[in-house]
C-alpha cells in the first residue's frame, strides 16, 4: 500500500488528499507535503481512509519502497500532478 494516494474518510482532515508514505499494522502514515511533510506523517487506521486507484510513479515509489528520504516537495508534486489529471489541466 506505500505509495498509493488515499483521501480521508474521518476526522478533520476528511476529503483531504494524502501518499501513504509507512504502514504498521492497522495504522498508515499519511502525507501531503504541506501539513504533514514525509519526516513527520498523519497516523491514521486504515478504515478511515478511502484507496484511489493510483500510485505514485517512478523515482518517489521506489524511495518510499526502500525507506529512503523523501522531501515534500516530491510528496507535493504527486499530487499536484494527479489533481491536475483529474481536474484535465494536464500541462505539467
Amino acid at each position: 500500500m506505500i505509495g498509493q494516494l488515499v483521501t480521508s474518510r474521518a476526522g478533520h482532515d476528511k476529503g483531504g488528499l494524502y501518499v501513504v508514505v509507512a504502514e504498521e499494522g492497522d495504522f498508515v502514515f499519511l502525507c501531503d507535503g504541506r501539513l504533514k511533510p514525509p519526516d513527520k506523517p498523519k497516523k491514521k487506521r486504515r478504515k478511515h481512509i478511502q484507496q484511489i486507484n493510483q500510485r505514485v510513479e517512478g523515482e518517489l515509489l521506489q524511495k518510499l519502497q526502500k525507506g529512503e528520504k523523501v522531501y515534500a516537495e516530491e510528496i507535493l508534486y504527486a499530487l499536484k500532478k494527479y489533481t491536475m489529471t483529474q481536474t484535465g489541466c494536464d500541462n505539467d
